[in-house]
């Protein structure tokens, strides 16, 4: 990981910053700019202009994902994603998990399948874009949602929009002969539990120059 230093300051004014910078900053603050300006602070980096891989809290390597041609990891704790190819970082990005009363599982999951937008069977009314599930049975995915600074989904992986609908792309679904899977689709693996009595770890400036320490095997990844 890149060694980018970064210090805390009030959100606003917003306008302080260019279009390209408030994009970096939704993505370092797990918020999106809707929510930005509500939070009690931001975390800025000390230097701009870096490709965005060298922001990244996520291991630029992997040693689980290096098995695979593409694997997706998302933390918990740290309400970010990492995907990989081969092992090797290429994308990375903020996620709103599931909130205090309805946590999104940790374990290995396999993408299943996609749809370019659905309606939500707990609310008719939410639209859910960019959707990629991953865990079939409770109906849990990625799509794309407001992201506010922390986890408040009921239970899926919300994204950017521009992170979900490279996710549509990205991933590869299973594959099934008739109600038989013969392929499972990209790993997904989700480490941790997000600490709901604790301030967000991603706020202190100091937890940057740690980041994401990943697990060598989903074996050792405990399933909720």
């Amino acid at each position: 990981m890149a060694q980018v230093e970064y210090r805390a300051e009030p959100p606003r004014p917003l306008t302080r910053f260019k279009s390209d910078q408030i994009a970096l900053l939704e993505k370092l603050n797990r918020a999106d700019r809707r929510h930005l300006g509500r939070l009690p602070s931001i975390i800025v980096p000390q230097r701009w202009g870096l490709p965005e891989l060298a922001y990244s809290p996520m291991p630029f390597h992997s040693t689980w994902a290096e098995q695979h041609p593409k694997a997706l990891i998302v933390d918990l704790p740290s309400q970010v994603f990492g995907a990989y190819e081969h092992g090797q970082l290429v994308r990375w990005g903020p996620v709103s998990s599931g909130r205090a009363q309805n946590v999104t599982p940790s374990g290995l999951f396999h993408l299943n399948w996609n749809a370019r937008s659905r309606r939500s069977s707990i609310d008719q009314s939410w639209l859910m874009e960019w959707y990629y599930n991953f865990h079939s049975r409770r109906g849990i995915a990625f799509h794309k949602y407001t992201l506010p600074g922390r986890p408040a989904s009921h239970a899926c992986v919300r994204m950017l929009e521009r992170d979900a609908r490279w996710l549509f792309r990205w991933g590869d679904g299973w594959v099934k002969r008739g109600e038989q899977i013969v392929r499972n689709g990209t790993p997904v693996l989700i480490v941790g539990q997000y600490d709901f009595g604790s301030p967000r770890p991603w706020a202190r400036p100091e937890w940057w120059a740690r980041g994401v320490v990943l697990p060598d095997s989903p074996a050792r990844v405990s399933r909720r």
